[in-house]
C-alpha cells in the first residue's frame, strides 16, 4: 500500500495529494463536517467555502523550491542519445553513479542528513553514518523507494547505501536492497514529464523500447549550464523552467549535477561543440571540482588553478550560509562526491 500511495503522488500531477482523504480533497458544501481536523476551508467571494488539506499546501511549496528535474534525470539525459533514445551499452559506470545522485537529491530535499554525533569526524566522509530525519514522501518514485529502505533498515554509511542500490554486495541477506531498473524507469519519469517519448526499436534478435528526445529545450539548458560551469571565468545561471530562480542551492546542484555526470562518463557529450583544448580544460575544471567538492566544509578556491568560475566559491558560501540548519545534509552531497572520486580513477 505504502508503494501504490508513492505511485499516485508521483503520477498526480495537479490532482491534490492523499486520494484516501475523500472529504479533504474535495469541494465541500457551505457547511463544513465537523470532527475533522486535518481540513481547513477557504472563504470564496460567493459565499461558498472550499475544503482543502493544509499537508498539500505545504507540499506544494516544497515542490515550487524543487527544480523541474532531478539529479538522476539530469545526468540520464545527458547520457541520453537524442534520436536513438538509448544510452551506450558500453558505459559501465552511469548506474552507480546515478545511485550516488539518489543519495544526494534526498539530502538536497532534507529527507536524510549525516547522523549527528561528533565521534563522527573521525570518520572519512563516505564512511559516517546517515539517517532518515524526516519520512515525508517527495513523490518521485525513485526517491520515495530509496527513503523507505532508508527508514525501515539499520543505519548504514553513505558509501554502503550506493553500494547496495547499485547491487555492489556479496551479503546475500542484503541483495533486496538493490535498485532494480533505474536508468527505464527514470526514462518513463521523462516521458511522463514530456521531454522524452516512447517508441519501439529492433535490435536485430531483440526488440527494445527507446526514449527519444521529444522536448529538446531541457537537454540545450542542461548543455548550456555544463558548459557555463567548466568553461566560463564568472558562472551565472540564469532561471529558466527546468531550474528556477527560487529553487535551493542552485550553484550547489549544478556542481554536483556536473561532477556526476563525470563520474558517470557521459560529460563529454555536452562539451561536444567545444574545441579539443577547450574540453581538455574543462575536465581539468571538472577534476578540481571533485577534489574540493568532496570534502566538508567545502575548499573551493576562487577560480582555481585555470581561472574557471571564480565566483563559485563565493556562490556556494551564500547558499551554504542561508542554510545553517542544514549542515548535515550538505556534508552527504560531499560524502557523494567523494565516492564518485572512485569512479573518475576509472574514466
Amino acid at each position: 500500500m505504502a508503494s501504490a500511495g508513492g505511485l499516485t503522488r508521483r503520477r498526480g500531477g495537479g490532482r491534490v495529494a492523499g486520494g484516501d482523504d475523500n472529504e479533504g480533497s474535495r469541494v465541500s458544501s457551505p457547511t463544513p463536517k465537523n470532527g475533522v481536523p486535518e481540513t481547513s476551508f477557504t472563504s470564496e467571494e460567493n459565499g461558498h467555502k472550499i475544503a482543502f488539506d493544509p499537508r498539500d499546501i505545504s507540499e506544494s511549496e516544497e515542490r515550487s523550491k524543487q527544480p523541474k528535474l532531478t539529479l538522476m534525470e539530469e545526468v540520464l539525459l545527458l547520457g541520453l542519445k537524442d534520436k536513438q533514445g538509448y544510452l551506450s551499452f558500453w558505459n559501465e559506470n552511469i548506474s552507480y553513479a546515478l545511485r550516488g545522485c539518489i543519495v544526494i537529491e534526498l539530502a538536497f530535499r532534507g529527507r536524510i542528513s549525516m547522523q549527528k554525533d561528533s565521534s563522527r569526524r573521525r570518520f572519512p566522509l563516505a564512511d559516517r553514518i546517515i539517517e532518515v530525519v524526516d519520512d515525508t514522501l517527495t513523490g518521485e518514485v525513485l526517491l520515495d523507494e530509496a527513503l523507505k529502505m532508508m527508514k525501515s533498515s539499520e543505519k548504514m554509511s553513505v558509501s554502503t547505501w550506493i553500494d547496495l542500490m547499485s547491487g555492489e554486495t556479496w551479503n546475500l541477506m542484503k541483495i533486496g536492497y538493490q535498485l532494480k531498473q533505474v536508468r527505464e524507469r527514470l526514462a518513463k519519469g521523462l516521458v511522463d514529464k514530456g521531454i522524452l517519448r516512447t517508441e519501439k526499436r529492433n535490435f536485430l534478435l531483440f526488440d527494445m523500447a527507446t526514449h527519444p528526445v521529444a522536448d529538446g529545450g531541457a537537454k540545450e539548458e542542461l548543455h548550456r549550464r555544463v558548459r557555463n560551469v567548466c568553461s566560463n571565468r564568472t558562472v551565472i545561471i540564469p532561471p529558466s523552467p527546468w531550474l528556477p530562480e527560487d529553487a535551493e542551492f542552485r550553484y550547489l546542484r549544478t556542481i554536483s549535477m556536473v561532477c556526476a555526470a563525470y563520474a558517470a562518463n557521459v560529460l563529454e557529450n555536452a562539451l561536444v561543440t567545444m574545441s579539443h583544448e577547450a574540453r581538455e580544460r574543462a575536465f581539468a575544471q571538472v577534476d578540481e571540482l571533485l577534489a574540493e567538492y568532496s570534502q566538508w566544509p567545502f575548499a573551493r578556491r576562487g577560480g582555481g588553478s585555470q581561472g574557471i568560475g571564480a565566483n563559485l566559491a563565493q556562490a556556494v558560501n551564500d547558499e551554504v550560509n542561508k542554510a545553517k540548519d542544514r549542515e548535515l545534509q550538505l556534508e552527504i552531497v560531499a560524502a557523494c562526491l567523494s565516492v564518485f572520486t572512485r569512479l573518475d580513477s576509472l574514466l
